[in-house]
This record gives structure tokens, sequence and C-alpha cells, in this order.
């Protein structure tokens, strides 16, 4: 019976994502360039700039609300399998495919968490909309910034995945007019050519 249901999940995805996997993809990718944006944005500014903590607890509040999103998503994906882009892409297309998402998956689990942590050895902490939330760790400079220096390295190799990511969802959309694209919009199947 478990088999028959991963099947049946299969096949209609290779048609198409299920709505739920449609919008956790949007919503986040949403609030990963707004928090990539916000981010840049906020690092720039001289401290005592007026507002300045006011940008750093919403970056923080969107990153613990993108976090509880990416790990649903997760688990949302590996319960819910996905096949073959499609019958025409080359291996190594696909081999390339599977390697950006897990990159991606694993840069969407690690910034969160080196944000978190960098957060927690400081003596702000996290709050989540005014809520504090528990921290992992003490007063330590040399720990913020190393966790610090961590999530800003993962927010350079996300962006660069991202970029690869929409480059090759536009091939697929523009170039290969595979229907792939429209796998991850809702109502995208009627537009796939058959």
């Amino acid at each position: 019976m478990i088999g028959t249901k991963i099947e049946v999940e299969t096949s209609r995805s290779s048609e198409h994502y299920t709505m739920p996997a449609i919008a956790l993809h949007w919503v986040i990718a949403l609030l990963i360039i707004g928090m990539l944006l916000l981010g840049y944005y906020m690092v720039g500014l001289p401290k005592g700039t007026p507002d300045r903590a006011v940008y750093f607890n919403l970056h923080k509040s969107f990153g613990v609300l993108a976090a509880v999103l990416i790990l649903a998503r997760l688990y949302w994906r590996l319960t819910h399998p996905v096949s073959r882009i499609s019958a025409g892409t080359p291996r190594w297309s696909e081999k390339a495919a599977w390697l950006n998402h897990r990159l991606l998956y694993l840069c969407m689990v690690l910034q969160p968490a080196a944000g978190y942590l960098s957060s927690s050895f400081n003596k702000y902490g996290v709050k989540f909309f005014g809520l504090a939330l528990p921290r992992w760790g003490w007063e330590d400079a040399y720990l913020r910034d190393l966790f610090k220096s961590f999530h800003n390295l993962i927010a350079i190799l996300l962006i660069t995945l991202i970029a690869v990511h929409v480059a090759a969802a536009f091939k697929h959309l523009f170039v290969d007019k595979d229907g792939v694209f429209q796998r991850m919009i809702p109502g995208g199947s009627k537009y796939e050519k058959h």
C-alpha cells in the first residue's frame, strides 16, 4: 500500500508538482530573496543608525519563519518524490539539476542555523516578531563572528546556486520548451508541451 502511494505520487509529479510543494517553493523563494536583499542593506548601515535594530530583528524574524518553512518543504520533498525532469533531458543536465537542488537545500538549512547561532552568541539573541526565542549559546564575540562568517559565506553560495537554478528554469521555459518550468507554477501542467 505504501509503495502504491509513492508510485502514484511520483507519476503524478512527473507532470506537475503538488500545490503544497508549489506554494512552499514560491513563498520560500520570496523570503530568501527578500532576506538576502535586506541582509546586504542592513549590514551596510553604520551603527547608531535609526531603525538599524528594527532591520536586524525583521531579518531574524523572517529567517526563523523561513527555517520552519524550509524544514516543512524538505519534509514534503522527502515524502513526495518527483520523477525525472523529462525524457529528452541529457543525463549530465539531470545530474547537474540534482546536485544544484541538493546544495540549495543544504544551504537553506545551514543559512538560518548559522544566523541563529551567530545571534545566540551575542547579547541580543533572536526575537521572532518581538517574542524572545531560546539562545543556543552565551555571549562570545569569537563564536558570534565565526558563525556570522559562515552565514555570510553561505549567502554568497546561495546567491550563486539561485542564479544557476533560475537560469536553468528559464532555459527550460524559453529554449527547451519542455514543460519543466510549468511544473512549478499553479495550473502549469496545462501549458506543457504534449
